[in-house]
């Protein structure tokens, strides 16, 4: 290990928000994702579960001296569907429960199909829903797939007021790439580096999180690049970092991402 790599690992472990999105989660594995963000180098900066787990996820948090880490939770997840008032209400709902952050899935097979009015008009009213909580728009490049669609996604999202434009669900064939991050980063960069950027889905290693890092610095700075531009979305990739720094580990969260 090098000393590069071990400040690679603690930076990447202070972007992470990790995750447990299983259909079996149930409220022991949230109690233990929550035990183990609070990681012996410092705590990532959120945990993301579902809906129904974000109160449990603050009290047991707050309950460990991590009142610091942000609770995040999921909307129109992961289907994105196009009701607008119905995923309006949803994030609202989440809000009202605790959640710091939601990440809400972006109609993309709306747009894949030529209706881009509604991704605007969702992520407006979930923008208006969220009140004070942060907002991030999943596009679900892997299903996009065309670039001129990410670039789209990703400037109407900003447009309508995200705070963060994510990759992926992690719940399709085709989640965080390379050429989805550039993509993204490009129209974050050319509208003033203002929203933040999220990967999310097969980042399990220390190389992983090095790729996204590196192009979050490429295209807005080092500067740029703390939990309130770039964050990481992962579950098992606690596990490798945490390696990296010659501690232990129990087990990432399956599944999650």
């Amino acid at each position: 290990m090098t000393a590069t790599d071990a400040q690679l690992a603690r930076k990447a472990i202070g972007l992470l928000d990790f995750t447990s999105l299983n259909p079996d989660d149930d409220e022991a594995r949230i109690r233990d994702l929550c035990r183990r963000a609070l990681t012996p180098v410092g705590p990532v900066a959120a945990v993301c579960v579902y809906p129904r787990f974000v109160a449990l996820a603050r009290q047991t948090l707050d309950a460990l001296g991590g009142n610091q880490v942000k609770v995040a939770t999921v909307t129109n997840f992961p289907a994105g569907a196009a009701d607008v008032e119905v995923v309006a209400a949803e994030t609202r709902a989440a809000v009202e429960a605790g959640a710091d952050e939601v990440d809400v899935v972006y109609p993309y097979a709306a747009l894949r199909g030529g209706d881009a009015t509604v991704g605007v008009e969702l992520v407006r009213a979930c923008k208006r829903a969220c009140g004070d909580a942060l907002l991030k728009v999943i596009l679900e490049t892997g299903e996009l797939a065309d670039p001129a669609l990410i670039r789209q996604a990703s400037r109407d999202a900003i447009e309508a007021g995200a705070d963060f434009i994510k990759t992926s669900t992690g719940k399709v064939v085709v989640n965080a790439t390379e050429q989805a991050a550039r993509l993204m980063l490009e129209v974050i960069a050319e509208t003033g580096g203002r929203v933040g950027f999220k990967p999310a889905g097969g980042i399990r290693t220390l190389a992983d999180a090095r790729l996204y890092i590196g192009l979050a610095e490429e295209y807005l700075g080092q500067d740029w690049v703390t939990p309130e531009h770039l964050r990481l979305g992962a579950s098992s990739v606690l596990d490798d970092l945490l390696r990296h720094l010659g501690l232990g580990s129990e087990g990432a969260a399956k599944e999650g991402y």
